[in-house]
């Protein structure tokens, strides 16, 4: 894109923040305990305690005010390798805040933004289609982007975290911004996408996806997908593989044979026990071998 589109987007940017700014923010807390739209909650779920860390609701300062997260550390020590941990469509809820938990108790400083803040809580939503409609969409690229970079920024300035080791996570809507965020800040030194959709139709909110910025990609982020995904085609992934082939891109992308989406919400009947275990120590060799730890 050229100055002339970056100002444009700048713009409009500048624009919605305004608008934000006016009505303020619809959430100014994190949800507690599971989006209303996941329960019952599966069995299954994975409770990781608090034992030996440092872990709670935060706020991170934005550039319209702030947005609240969810942090979590070793209690003792300091300069830890950065995680960011970008949330589902359900937001910053329950298993999100696990996932932190997990990787603070294998070193690192994990810290999980709430980036619907300003759009609605969809953790009181019952409905999936009215969670996408109401307040994901409402959601552009460029707030998330912006917010993200913010979150690195209070990493950095808490003087606990070490952003010259930050890697980022995401799963499903936020799988997809892994591959986004890894473009566009290139001192990200690893990602790792879980099932986030690759290709899609060009829009305001969302200008960009995936597979536009594989050939540009310079930080190198390991997919995750189960190939029985029916929101994303088998044909979507081999296309994104080949352009980052094609690039000459470290990324690589690992397809699960019978698996299903969501397969790492151990919350819900798509889990995948042999799956999500495979996935999270890949995730852990991917950021040992990428700098990031």
């Amino acid at each position: 894109m050229g100055e002339s589109g970056r100002g444009v987007e700048q713009v409009l940017g500048s624009i919605r923040m305004t608008e934000v700014t006016r009505r303020g923010f619809m959430m100014t807390t994190l949800a507690v305990g599971f989006a209303l739209a996941v329960r019952p909650v599966s069995a299954e779920v994975i409770a990781t305690n608090a034992e030996g860390l440092t872990a709670g609701e935060v706020k991170i300062p934005t550039g319209d005010g702030s947005i609240p997260a969810y942090r979590a550390m070793p209690s003792q020590g300091r300069s830890f390798p950065v995680v960011v941990v970008v949330q589902e469509i359900f937001g910053v809820h329950e298993h999100i805040k696990d996932v932190c938990r997990r990787l603070a108790k294998l070193g690192y400083l994990a810290v999980a933004p709430e980036l619907y803040a300003r759009q609605g809580d969809v953790s009181k939503m019952s409905e999936i289609d009215d969670i996408l409609t109401k307040v994901v969409s409402k959601v552009s690229d460029a707030q998330v982007m912006a917010d993200l970079d913010a979150t690195v920024a209070w990493a950095k300035d808490s003087g606990a975290g070490n952003v010259e080791k930050l890697g980022v996570t995401g799963f499903c809507w936020g799988g997809r911004i892994v591959w986004l965020y890894a473009a566009h800040n290139p001192r990200v030194k690893a990602g790792v996408a879980w099932y986030g959709r690759l290709v899609g139709k060009p829009s305001e909110p969302q200008p960009k996806h995936p597979i536009d910025v594989a050939a540009s990609l310079k930080v190198p982020v390991l997919g995750l997908y189960g190939a029985d995904d029916q929101s994303i085609p088998l044909d979507t992934i081999e296309h994104m593989r080949k352009a980052l082939q094609a690039a000459g891109s470290p990324s690589e992308i690992v397809v699960y044979p019978n698996t299903p989406h969501g397969f790492h919400a151990d919350y819900r009947a798509s889990y995948r026990k042999e799956q999500a275990e495979d996935g999270w120590r890949r995730l852990q060799a991917w950021f040992r071998q990428y700098g990031v730890k």
